[in-house]
């Protein structure tokens, strides 16, 4: 049986996919549960920091399961299982929390497009990088022609892409993918999760919109949450929002 876990520890939230007897592949099911879970992480603000990985020790996640769309129309394909799909990796690549992905064992396909969402990696060295979807004849639906472009090199991409190549957990390390390389990755990512106790939950939340706003990462909506918060904290927002109540013409200070 499928299933997405979701566990409180502490401040901590550990999202584990558990597909085991297909490698933690995605199904329709666990990308509802995904969003349900980061909906819940996203509006908790107890929550300090994320970590997803997967289930046992051969696979983080080895992408989509072919039986989850492999029935689907052409238009169904595109509507329900791209772009929901995108809309969920979209979502846990702006949780205003930092995230870590351990991979625990491989990240193909989808896998490794759900991986490229986080903040940082941990890889283990048993782990391994490819995007085959051209293998089963379908390309790339999460993001893997255009946010892992941002973490690794365009020629190594179409080198996966294109040729069907994989990336080892020490090239992964060297090209800048992956933060750390450790035999448990889970429990690397928890140590790394616990440092944050000692930071500012405001400043690393307003830190990651700023470089996500510099490196394109919905760019947009992460210029207009950092200016809505600076108006957010003025006195002529409290004046304004005073005003509307009483039904008075506003004074505002600029302040």
């Amino acid at each position: 049986m499928s299933d997405v876990i979701l566990e409180i520890k502490g401040d901590i939230a550990v999202l584990t996919l558990k597909n085991p007897s297909k490698l933690n592949a995605l199904t329709i099911p666990m990308i509802e549960a995904l969003e349900s879970h980061l909906m819940r992480i996203d509006s908790d603000s107890t929550i300090r920091c994320v970590i997803l990985t997967g289930s046992g020790d051969k696979a983080f996640c080895c992408g989509a399961d072919i039986a989850g769309w492999g029935h689907l129309t052409p238009a169904e394909f595109a509507r329900h299982w791209v772009r929901n799909g995108h809309r969920v990796f979209d979502r846990f690549a702006r949780l205003p929390q930092p995230t870590i992905a351990a991979l625990n064992g491989h990240a193909f396909g989808g896998g490794l497009e759900l991986a490229s969402a986080c903040d940082i990696r941990v890889i283990s060295p048993r782990a391994t990088l490819a995007l085959p979807e051209a293998r089963v004849g379908i390309v790339q639906g999460w993001s893997g022609t255009q946010r892992i472009l941002r973490l690794l090199p365009e020629p190594v991409i179409k080198e996966m892409a294109l040729f069907g190549r994989r990336i080892s957990a020490e090239r992964a390390m060297a090209l800048g993918f992956a933060a750390e390389l450790a035999e448990d990755a889970l429990v690397t990512a928890m140590e790394i999760a616990n440092t944050l106790s000692q930071m500012s939950s405001r400043a690393t939340e307003v830190s990651k919109n700023m470089i996500h706003a510099a490196a394109g990462e919905d760019r947009g909506a992460m210029v207009e949450a950092l200016g809505s918060a600076a108006v957010a904290a003025s006195e002529d927002r409290e004046e304004g929002v005073a005003a509307f109540l009483e039904k008075r013409p506003p004074a505002f200070s600029g302040t």
